[in-house]
């Protein structure tokens, strides 16, 4: 069986302390699925916006499949995210209210269907950054002094 690749963001985790989380469904064209499966996607530079009542991903990149229509679908258009009502409510509160940006961490498929986790982030100063990666070094050499 076939591993399907997850399409990771990492660097939110550098730039974002993560206060929590949502998997959200995700609105695709026909070509999308397949480039997606094969792991030909970003969402580095993406961000969600909620309008209208919906969790819209904005700026992510999905390569267009080879033998697709070239005037098919734009690679960076914007995208539909499925979720309760809700949870977009709670969502958008606390976006408003709070200062927290919506920014997608995962895109991965989840029983044929491809799902997106989105966190609830608020952003790091760089002096966090700094002592985070100080912690992690810490642990490192821990970890290799104790081998």
């Amino acid at each position: 069986m076939n591993k399907l690749p997850t399409i990771e963001n990492k660097k939110a985790y550098y730039d974002y302390y993560v206060e929590e989380s949502l998997e959200c469904g995700i609105e695709l064209r026909g070509n999308e699925v397949k480039s997606i499966r094969e792991g030909r996607a970003s969402i580095k530079e993406s961000w969600i916006a909620i309008e209208d009542g919906q969790l819209l991903l904005k700026k992510m990149h999905i390569n267009a499949w080879g033998t697709a229509n070239k005037f098919d679908v734009d690679e960076d258009r914007t995208r539909v995210l499925l979720a309760h009502k809700n949870e977009i409510r709670s969502f958008n509160k606390q976006v408003q209210q709070q200062g927290y940006t919506l920014i997608p961490l995962k895109v991965y498929f989840k029983g044929g269907r491809a799902k997106v986790l989105v966190g609830l982030c608020k952003g790091k100063h760089t002096y966090d950054k700094r002592r985070v990666e100080r912690e992690k070094q810490v642990k490192l050499d821990i970890a290799r002094n104790c081998r």
